[in-house]
């Protein structure tokens, strides 16, 4: 066989064994995870991983940071809704991403978890001079009452000419301030109540309510007149716990999960 015809020959088959090799290079752990916790579920986004032979991501969960995490879910995208969680738990959460040939990587570094907790919409108080029978509201129950019901955690009522939110002497209330969204407000301050126990109602202002029994809520007061108020609000079952809600910019969460 002449040289030239053996060098072709060996081309050939070095090729082809090195068409055969597999790849074990798993891709890279996510980075960049965000949480919101929503009114029982947890809404996750990442960082899209960038390697060409990306399948996809597994998403796992745990009762604890250090604990033992199991697999609730696998997605093609940068984002996942655990649709299991329950209002009051925490969830801790890590992601893998895993390409075609079912290489894994390490679960995620970063220490993500999340507290789901209720809210509401659109909830409506009168004045409690004109309607006490439904001027009050208790977070505990979801529910409008009086404003002098012993189980009430804030009221809506005119006091000296003023259009006011109240609450009893056991319960401390905060305005935070205008508030383009009701995700704005993330974390109950820790300081900065009101001394007398009541604020001046605006329109567009979030109030952060420590209830009685140490629980921490907001109210975001949508519509208002004289005799009566519209809000949404938030509540955290977990007693002293101050988050009431993680939220970052459309743009920021856009960018994250592209």
């Amino acid at each position: 066989m002449k040289p030239i015809a053996l060098s072709l020959l060996t081309m050939f088959a070095l090729g082809c064994r090195e068409l055969g090799v597999v790849d074990t290079i798993p891709p890279e752990p996510p980075r960049g995870i965000r949480s919101l916790a929503l009114d029982n579920e947890v809404e996750l986004d990442w960082i899209h991983n960038t390697e060409n032979d990306l399948a996809g991501y597994h998403i796992w969960s745990s009762d604890r940071y250090d604990g033992r995490y199991e697999l609730i879910g696998t997605t093609s995208s940068a984002n996942f809704n655990d649709m299991r969680a329950q209002n009051g738990a925490t969830y801790y959460y890590a992601v893998s991403a895993f390409d075609f040939n079912e290489n894994e990587s390490d679960l995620s570094y970063q220490e993500v978890s999340e507290t789901p907790r209720p809210e509401g919409f659109k909830v409506l108080l009168f004045e409690a001079s004109a309607v006490p029978e439904k001027s009050g509201y208790d977070f505990s129950t979801y529910s409008v009452g009086r404003f002098d019901d012993r189980y009430t955690d804030f009221f809506y009522e005119k006091l000296d000419s003023n259009l006011n939110l109240s609450v009893w002497s056991d319960t401390d209330i905060q305005d935070v301030g205008f508030a383009e969204s009701f995700d704005d407000i993330r974390v109950a301050p820790s300081s900065g109540w009101s001394p007398t126990r009541t604020t001046k109602v605006i329109r567009g202002h979030t109030y952060v309510v420590w209830t009685w029994d140490n629980h921490f809520a907001k109210v975001r007061i949508t519509d208002l007149t004289p005799t009566k108020i519209v809000f949404d609000w938030s509540y955290q079952l977990v007693d002293g716990n101050r988050h009431l809600k993680s939220t970052r910019p459309l743009a920021e969460r856009m960018l994250l999960s592209r």
